[in-house]
């Protein structure tokens, strides 16, 4: 008798909603935080903060002269002088330094995104053995350092500058070094990539499928929509990395006029300490890191959604 009042009991009880059981998992999830959290989150807000003051504090001296910098470092300016900003961006030819940096860098990227993209669909969707090894090639290719084979890209760059010469009669270093920017970034892009569209889910896929599109189609019109927001942290990334670039372009970039704009503040800087002008290399440094801001003002919340995505499947 008490069994079956138990029974009764337990089948007129309402059944347990998904939303009582996501509670109820929260609650068996919840857990005090470890000691490297406590004293990993105050790290974290210290180190962010010492960055703000710094970029703040860089931003301030650029529109000081040099004596005041010198004898009152962390105060804030008499008087906004943007003539530092005028010297920098006209002596040291940051001017044309920018817009090489801005044109390089915009078709390295555009043509990273339109190779990657296909690239790391295909390796994600293929299915095929050589999906693997291939992958693997290109993980292996984010492991090289540039130091190690600057000098084969240099004397590989200088044979196409002469071929180039010798069967059309013109070269220019700067198309050296966006094919170099683009193959250096390929491996990174492609293995992002590649794990993005491998979260996806492929039901559009086969919905498509049955509808008939052909499988260019399908990513051109499903699943590239759905990549928005991994193109959009690989395409900042590659910005990122691309802009503050400074190697390649010392090897690869000598004459003055086509000089990207890391190198023309490493001439900046050359150029102000002989005439004192420190607040014009401290504008100069505002101008190269000011873009990069912008980018990631604009674009940064979609690093976070791109590489979260799909974490919970």
């Amino acid at each position: 008798m008490p069994e079956q009042l138990t029974d009764s009991v337990a089948s007129a009880a309402p059944p347990e909603t998904p939303s009582r059981q996501r509670a109820a998992l929260g609650r068996h999830a919840q857990r005090p935080p470890g000691p490297f959290r406590l004293a990993g989150v105050p790290i974290l807000w210290i180190w962010a903060a010492f960055n703000v003051f710094l970029l703040l504090w860089v931003a301030m001296t650029a529109f000081r002269n040099g004596s005041e910098i010198f004898t009152d470092p962390f105060d804030l300016p008499d008087s906004l002088n943007p003539g530092n900003f005028t010297d920098a961006w006209t002596v040291g030819e940051l001017g044309s330094s920018f817009l090489n940096s801005l044109l390089v860098v915009s078709a390295a990227s555009a043509t990273v995104i339109a190779v990657s993209a296909p690239a790391a669909y295909v390796l994600a969707r293929s299915g095929r053995r050589s999906s693997g090894p291939i992958t693997m090639l290109f993980i292996a290719g984010m492991g090289i350092p540039m130091q190690a084979v600057i000098i084969p890209i240099f004397v590989w760059m200088q044979s196409i500058s002469s071929a180039m010469y010798d069967t059309v009669g013109w070269w220019d270093d700067r198309i050296s070094l966006y094919l170099i920017y683009v193959a250096s970034s390929l491996p990174f892009t492609v293995f992002l990539l590649t794990g993005f569209f491998r979260t996806l889910p492929t039901e559009l896929e086969e919905a498509a499928a049955l509808d008939g599109c052909s499988g260019f189609r399908t990513f051109r019109k499903v699943m590239l929509p759905l990549a928005r927001p991994g193109i959009a942290t690989a395409l900042i990334l590659v910005i990122v990395s691309l802009w503050n670039e400074t190697l390649l372009a010392l090897v690869l970039i000598t004459d003055t006029s086509k000089y990207m704009l890391p190198q023309a503040l490493l001439g900046l800087y050359g150029t102000m300490q002989y005439t004192s002008n420190w607040g014009g290399l401290f504008a100069g440094i505002v101008i190269v890191v000011l873009p990069v801001l912008a980018v990631y003002a604009w674009l940064g919340r979609r690093i976070v959604e791109g590489l979260t995505v799909g974490a919970g499947k």
